[in-house]
């Protein structure tokens, strides 16, 4: 879905000036053999636009360059003008499917080695695939940069003779896994196939997700996926996208040598629009493993970069995006639903404005009275009309949406990959403008009567299993059985592979330049007048401000039997003070493109502030009032409350969350650490609004609070800035609250299988638990994160290789070490297939029981030196990311050498200290084993484990 803040913020910022962007034809750089020079653009000062230079090699490759010198990184993106709509009826989850196997090796990459690479060289990668297009993509430090152009090119250019049938197999069985876990095991994970269904003729290429049927993919055969990776794959048909700190002429070179030889691929024609109409609404229902109906109703609209897209999108956000939106106003808030809202999804082909609702699990749940309400609804807004104020409110978000979105290398590249993609134009911004500009309440009502006032849908209820008299309206509508063509087997004769001739040996892997660090930013601190401590540091990059207030108000600091109060109370104060309403103060921030958000965490409770520069006072004055003069209505908490119990329903029906509920109740019984810090529905219950009061009055001193700031100001402007904070008259004086004792626990001394009941789920979460450390830094805690990287703490680790990659159980298996402030945990996890439950926590205890014993080996640890002592060069981009790493320092009392005392420790520590580490901490016969999934599958599986199996009935 596009963001029409995106959009419209940029309107903003170019309206302040007359100043035009220079396009320059005329090439910036010396260009080598087979490179042409398109263009380049300058964008004037104040303008929010993304300097690129923008190349095409002779086999049709189009290359984007971006440099920002700001960081010593890179960003490379590959995408592919090739998704799930260039596939066939039959033909189902192909693009999806290469996602993953192009991650599986090349001819001159082993099976597995790309991930390893890109991750021994301290970087991040992935791929994701929509309905339009496919896009591959590395952040690494920039003296990687050569290293990640021979990964790309080398699977864009060898990779069909590297993919064999025992790769398809197992990359099959993982999507398989992927869309169990993501869809088939989700509530509500089935939405979007059944609208599509409903929605497209069948051969429509959107009439199916982008992971696919696991039939289609259950027919066809290795040479099925080469045929279509031959056809859609070649440099022709994709875009090279590199931002960051690089040399463009000598970007250039290593992109000729690399990309230069691949051999161009057939003819590609962008594929014709097919938006749709319908004759008449349609009904349908789903039904699922959930407590909440849900409504979406599905209305058919144009195509991207349409006139009227930047409208409908428009009505959408009036319709219901926020507190200030029609739907919320006359849904949520009268407590006719629990949740409400609108958007528009657009695709190349199509797109389709959404609204939904969502009934509570109670009498409320009806979607019957819920549908004649959005009816009803969409009838007076067309009535009543679009307001000026209203769109106002939409540019005000927009003008700092624009600049958070440059905030990254990443941001900037993936906008310049996709604008080229779909448009051929990488900078898109200033046209799209000129479409905003003529966004009127007038263009608002056009699209509303166009598609949707009295227009045909297609309206989903999705009900409660056996509960269809839920439903909206009865099903009126069924998609007809799809018509499989049966194509011909393809033979390998019939494969027209295409592979580069190089004049260099491409089997010796790029060397790396000199390396890079991440270096600690510049710091300030001072103290408020009232003695509060202030950690800051100037970043100029973008003209933003994040301001962080820690008040010691968290979930640990709730008494038995009040769960949920830290939340309840840091949500109360978004809603209202006793000068302005809530809808009122959200319309002033969405005016100055600023937030403001209060939420609770384990050990605090925080104030969020993010503002543009310009706007920081007028932000911090609405602050101000929302913290020192919160409204706490009667009315207000009642709804709350009402949304907080069904927002537990919710989770609760998530089998993530009996996982971690059964953890808490296993390791920690007889404690405050066996809570759920969101509450229970007796909690919630029981709390009432003079306890909220009391937590506020107790938990909210400011003279207990920590600020944290990261933006362009200086410290002597922030000391002018928080100067509020120093107000005594209205804040609460109270000394620092103390926690309320945590209790005795006692961990489990003998090993059982503790398992939850999920009737009739596809899959199981496994998770092999124990108690461990608190936090540190440099201690054992970091040794032991440093130890488990290679069981379980990245994509090549042992755990994730076997269940995976080898056995094909599970979409990702991991683990990790945590640590807080009072007590540690150590989990392994994966969720399986149903039917591979047992092997699957066999396989677990075997690689646990390896390591512990023997430990890793010389080149593990290698890898771990590189990857680890590499990623602290991503970590510290942007402003939230430095606001993330101060906040760390504040709560731990950490001085600014630690990071450069963990990098020592990740070039000196020796594999015996590590091996001690795992040794201690990873013996599989230290942890307990929770498993939810559906007992009458599972149970006989783990019977043969020989393990005492316990029924768990998890508190909620």
């Amino acid at each position: 879905m596009k963001k029409i803040a995106l959009l419209v913020g940029a309107l903003l910022l170019s309206a302040c000036s007359t100043q035009k962007s220079t396009i320059s034809t005329t090439p910036d750089v010396a260009l080598p053999q087979g490179v042409s020079f398109v263009e380049t653009q300058h964008p004037a000062a104040g303008k929010a636009e993304i300097p690129y230079s923008k190349y095409r090699l002779d086999n049709g490759l189009t290359v984007i360059l971006s440099p920002d010198h700001s960081d010593p990184l890179v960003h490379v993106d590959v995408t592919y003008h090739v998704g799930s709509a260039r596939e066939k009826i039959g033909r189902s989850g192909f693009a999806h499917f290469f996602e993953h196997m192009m991650f599986q090796g090349s001819e001159h990459v082993g099976d597995q080695q790309h991930f390893k690479i890109v991750t021994e060289a301290g970087g991040s990668l992935n791929g994701t695939t929509n309905r339009d297009r496919t896009n591959y993509f590395e952040t690494v430090p920039s003296n990687q940069l050569e290293k990640m152009l021979w990964l790309e090119s080398d699977r864009m250019g060898f990779l069909v003779n590297a993919v064999s049938q025992r790769k398809f197999e197992i990359q099959r069985d993982t999507v398989k896994n992927e869309r169990g876990q993501n869809y088939d095991n989700r509530p509500y994970g089935l939405v979007y196939e059944r609208i599509g269904e409903a929605l497209y003729p069948q051969t429509h290429p959107y009439a199916w997700q982008t992971i696919g049927y696991v039939s289609d993919l259950d027919r066809v055969d290795v040479n099925d996926l080469k045929a279509f990776f031959l056809r859609w794959y070649g440099p022709n048909n994709a875009v090279l996208t590199i931002g960051g700190d690089i040399d463009k002429e000598q970007t250039l070179q290593w992109v000729n040598k690399y990309f230069g030889s691949v051999p161009k691929g057939p003819a590609v024609v962008d594929a014709a629009k097919q938006p749709v109409t319908l004759p008449s609404d349609r009904f349908i229902t789903l039904q699922d493993r959930i407590r909440q109906p849900m409504l979406m109703m599905a209305f058919p609209t144009k195509y991207r970069g349409d006139k009227s897209e930047a409208s409908v999108d428009a009505l959408a956000s009036i319709l219901g995006d926020g507190k200030n939106s029609i739907l919320y106003q006359k849904l949520v808030k009268p407590q006719k639903a629990i949740d409400a809202g609108a958007f528009q999804d657009c695709g190349e082909l199509s797109c389709t404005l959404y609204i939904y609702a969502m009934g509570d699990a109670g009498d409320k749940g009806n979607l019957k009275p819920i549908y004649d309400d959005v009816m009803n609804i969409l009838s007076e807004f067309k009535t009543d009309g679009v307001k000026q104020d209203q769109l106002d409110a939409i540019m005000g978000q927009a003008e700092a949406g624009t600049v958070y979105a440059l905030q990254s290398v990443s941001g900037k590249v993936s906008q310049l990959a996709a604008n080229q993609t779909y448009y051929d134009q990488p900078d898109r911004l200033q046209l799209e403008l000129e479409q905003l500009r003529q966004v009127t309440p007038d263009s608002v009502m056009k699209v509303f009567n166009q598609f949707v006032a009295d227009k045909p849908k297609v309206a989903l209820s999705v009900v409660p299993k056996g509960k269809t008299d839920l439903a909206a309206r009865p099903v009126n509508f069924t998609p007809e059985k799809r018509e499989l063509p049966v194509y011909p087997k393809i033979t390998d004769a019939q494969l027209d592979v295409r592979e580069p001739k190089d004049n260099f040996d491409r089997s010796i892997m790029p060397a790396t330049t000199a390396a890079v660090s991440a270096t600690m930013p510049s710091l300030y601190q001072f103290d408020l007048a009232n003695g509060v401590p202030v950690l800051g540091t100037v970043s100029s990059e973008t003209p933003t401000v994040v301001i962080k207030v820690d008040f010691p108000a968290g979930n640990r600091y709730v008494n038995l039997g009040q769960e949920g109060l830290a939340g309840l109370t840091a949500d109360m104060l978004g809603e209202g003070t006793t000068l302005h309403t809530s809808e009122a103060l959200q319309q002033e921030l969405d005016k100055l493109g600023s937030s403001i958000s209060f939420s609770a965490g384990t050990e605090h409770a925080s104030l969020i502030i993010t503002s543009l520069s310009k706007n920081v006072q007028a932000t911090l004055d609405l602050a101000n009032e929302m913290l020192f003069k919160p409204a706490f209505n009667d009315s207000d908490f009642a709804r709350l409350k009402k949304q907080t119990l069904q927002s537990l329903i919710y989770s609760h029906q998530k089998p993530s969350w009996a996982a971690s509920q059964a953890t808490r109740d296993v390791l920690y019984k007889g404690s405050l650490y066996s809570r759920d810090n969101e509450g229970s529905l007796a909690s919630i219950n029981s709390i009432t609004l003079d306890q909220v009061k009391q937590f506020y009055q107790t938990h909210y001193a400011v003279k207990n609070a920590n600020v944290i700031v990261v933006g362009d100001r200086t410290q002597d402007q922030m000391k002018q800035d928080l100067a509020f904070l120093s107000r005594v008259a209205g804040t609460p004086s109270q000394t620092a609250p103390m926690k309320p004792a945590a209790g005795k626990y006692s961990e489990p001394s003998k090993q059982s299988i503790y398992l939850v009941d999920q009737p009739n789920a596809p899959q199981s979460i496994i998770r092999l638990v124990r108690t461990g450390m608190t936090f540190d830094a440099t201690g054992d805690l970091f040794l032991t994160q440093l130890a488990n990287y290679n069981l379980a703490g990245n994509f090549n680790s042992r755990i994730n290789q076997n269940l995976r990659e080898d056995k094909g159980f599970t979409y990702g298996a991991s683990g990790g070490a945590y640590g807080g402030k009072e007590t540690g945990v150590i989990v392994f996890s994966a969720q399986v297939r149903a039917d591979s439950t047992g092997a699957s926590i066999h396989e677990f205890i075997k690689e646990m029981q390896h390591y512990s014993k023997d430990g890793m080996t010389e080149p593990e640890l290698d890898f771990m030196r590189l990857a680890v002592g590499q990623q602290d060069a991503l970590n510290y981009e942007t402003p939230a990311q430095k606001a993330g790493l101060l906040s760390t320092m504040v709560d731990y009392s950490l001085q600014p050498d630690f990071i450069a005392k963990q990098a020592h420790l990740v070039s000196s520590v020796s594999l015996n200290t590590l091996n001690k580490q795992a040794a201690q901490w990873f013996n599989p016969k230290d942890y307990q084993i929770i498993v939810v999934g559906d007992v009458k599958t599972i149970e006989p599986q783990l019977k043969k484990l020989g393990i005492a199996i316990k029924k768990l009935e998890v508190s909620r």
